[in-house]
């Protein structure tokens, strides 16, 4: 029988415990490995490939906002990722979901509803907060540059989720093992797609996204 792996990524010591407790009662005892900032996380997740489930803090030191669920989703495409956050507002939620998580576990739930949360996505369904409704995003802006987020292809979501994180073109082909002239080429797509004249208004309309997050 496949032994589980849960990822946890969290920057506070106390909610990592908190998680490692909710997934140390499950069922099959599954493996735990944490991470306490984006780059753990990322490298953790490369070194179990095989891994089942990651659960990510929105804010965590080297990445802001769903910057980071969104360059995850794009380099690890199959691993399901729930968010775990103190922002659980409708708003926060419903767009961690569009930008492809899985599930979101509020940081205010209960041991047992962490748990339950971790077990819906585990079994292939989306997890979300009881109290939470589903509804139409509020932002017309925002609803835009989320349906345009959706046209980038894997690679430019990385790209411009390392161009949101202050890289250069010459540290992006680096970091990607590609030709500066790919990287340029995947920027000027993304402008496109995105319906900007530079990286900076790109940046600022990803920065959009995380507005409504309180933390």
């Amino acid at each position: 029988m496949h032994e589980q792996t849960i990822i946890i990524a969290d920057d506070h010591p106390l909610f990592r415990d908190a998680l490692r407790q909710a997934v140390t009662g499950m069922e099959g005892h599954p493996d735990i490995v944490e991470a306490g900032d984006f780059a753990a996380a990322r490298k953790s997740v490369g070194e179990h490939p095989d891994a089942d489930l990651m659960l990510l803090d929105l804010a965590m030191p080297g990445v802001s906002g769903f910057s980071g669920l969104m360059a995850l989703r794009s380099e690890f495409s199959g691993l399901p990722i729930v968010i775990v956050s103190a922002s659980d507002d409708a708003t926060t939620i419903r767009r961690s979901l569009e930008l492809g998580a899985s599930g979101f576990i509020s940081k205010s739930a209960g041991i047992d509803d962490i748990r339950h949360g971790i077990q819906t996505v585990l079994a292939g369904d989306i997890a979300t907060p009881d109290s939470y409704r589903d509804g139409q995003e509020q932002d017309p802006d925002v609803a835009d540059i989320i349906h345009r987020l959706h046209t980038l292809t894997p690679q430019q979501s990385r790209v411009l989720t390392m161009l949101a994180e202050g890289l250069l073109n010459k540290q992006i082909a680096y970091e990607l093992g590609v030709s500066e002239a790919t990287i340029k080429a995947h920027v000027s797509a993304i402008l496109l797609k995105l319906n900007v004249d530079s990286r900076t208004q790109a940046v600022i309309q990803l920065g959009k996204i995380n507005m409504a997050m309180v933390a």
